[in-house]
């Protein structure tokens, strides 16, 4: 359509030309909010049809929004809070005084201390999974369930190189208890949930992903330590420890562990101990009533650069072996100096603690399938452990 202005004065024609334009700006407007609100509509829908599919199925579904309720009601009233009194050797106050000069050293005190920490429920008959450092030189231990009531609990079994404890409450009636996940199955980006009760408040839920797994954090320096570690980026603190590590579906594929902070705090990133880990340990506390470990006597070191080109044509897989020990399992089954072991088990090994967490899940009496690139070939050598 053609406007005619002719004859009208020009204040008219510049009058009309603004108001269009100002017209002109409000539809627009107009229009982008109403489809802005139309999205929004299309998004709550979607989030209320996500919501209505069962908790395995939105797990399953890589492309669903992240959906957390069912995960945390199915898990949460299996974990517990553990109050511990312990005692805790300290170095006597009069060390380096006068009265040791005159009476020579004097013995360390014992202090008495009370810890806090979190733990799972994992059967129905009282057995509770949590950290050995949380129960670690306890004399009395208090287990909370999440619906007030109290139990003594002893401590059936415990392991410093796994840092895991089980524990056992005898209760009237079944108790609530957490599925086991698998630790094997998780993939970097996966969502996961940690509850715990950090800072004494109970039955804290925090969610994030997984960062990495087969982490190495030294926790125990110096000792004989197993750790292939699940990193994620969940809000973990003091109180998490031996909470567990659930996923979309609820079920514990970790035991939480440690956090990685200069301040004590949370500062980015938590470590959890995995499902294949924390299952060997129950087992062999239910067959044999205690922990039984296996070495595979090498002395391991990771791949690089310099070490493929001398001795795998250039391919990084696989970690270096720098030294066999005599009559050792792996001496016995014929592993040599600068082999590269590939996988245990048919489970890929790119690292020492990829291997370790391998080595970990064998018990005394197993035996093991290596696979070793040695002299410019794969070859396939049985472990008898």
């Amino acid at each position: 359509m053609v406007l005619k202005m002719k004859g009208m004065p020009m204040w008219a024609v510049i009058a009309l030309s603004l108001l269009g334009g100002v017209g002109g700006g409000y539809a627009a407007v107009g229009m982008q909010s109403r489809e802005g609100k139309s999205g929004a509509t299309r998004v709550d829908n979607e989030i209320i049809r996500r919501a209505a599919v069962p908790a395995g199925a939105r797990a399953a579904n890589a492309g669903a929004l992240p959906y957390f309720i069912d995960a945390a009601a199915k898990a949460s009233p299996a974990v517990v809070h553990v109050r511990v009194v312990g005692v805790v050797e300290r170095e006597s106050p009069y060390r380096g005084t006068l009265l040791e000069f005159f009476f020579g050293a004097q013995p360390n005190v014992q202090q008495q201390v009370q810890l806090s920490g979190s733990g799972a429920l994992i059967s129905p008959d009282g057995y509770i999974v949590t950290n050995f450092h949380v129960v670690k030189n306890a004399r009395a231990i208090e287990v909370s369930l999440p619906d007030k009531r109290n139990f003594e609990a002893k401590t059936v079994a415990s392991d410093p190189a796994t840092d895991l404890a089980l524990l056992k409450v005898q209760s009237p009636r079944p108790l609530p208890y957490i599925e086991f996940g698998k630790s094997d199955s998780l993939r970097v980006g996966e969502w996961v949930l940690a509850i715990g009760n950090p800072f004494n408040l109970e039955t804290t839920v925090t969610a994030g992903i997984v960062s990495a797994t087969a982490r190495n954090i030294n926790t125990q320096s110096g000792k004989v330590s197993i750790e292939s570690l699940i990193q994620v980026d969940a809000a973990v603190n003091m109180g998490n420890s031996g909470g567990p590590l659930v996923d979309l579906d609820g079920r514990l594929v970790g035991i939480n562990t440690a956090i990685a902070s200069p301040t004590g705090a949370f500062a980015g990133y938590a470590f959890s101990i995995p499902e294949s880990i924390v299952t060997k340990f129950v087992e062999d506390v239910r067959k044999y009533g205690e922990v039984r470990h296996v070495v595979l006597g090498v002395n391991i070191m990771n791949m690089n650069s310099q070490l493929a080109e001398e001795f795998a044509n250039g391919d990084t897989r696989g970690v270096i072996v720098g030294g066999v020990y005599a009559n050792g399992p792996a001496d016995r089954a014929g592993i040599r100096v600068y082999d590269i072991i590939l996988s245990v088990n048919g489970r890929r090994v790119n690292s020492v603690t990829e291997l370790q967490g391998e080595i970990s899940r064998l018990t005394p009496g197993d035996t093991a399938d290596v696979v070793v690139f040695r002299s410019g070939r794969e070859e396939r050598v049985r472990v008898q452990f």
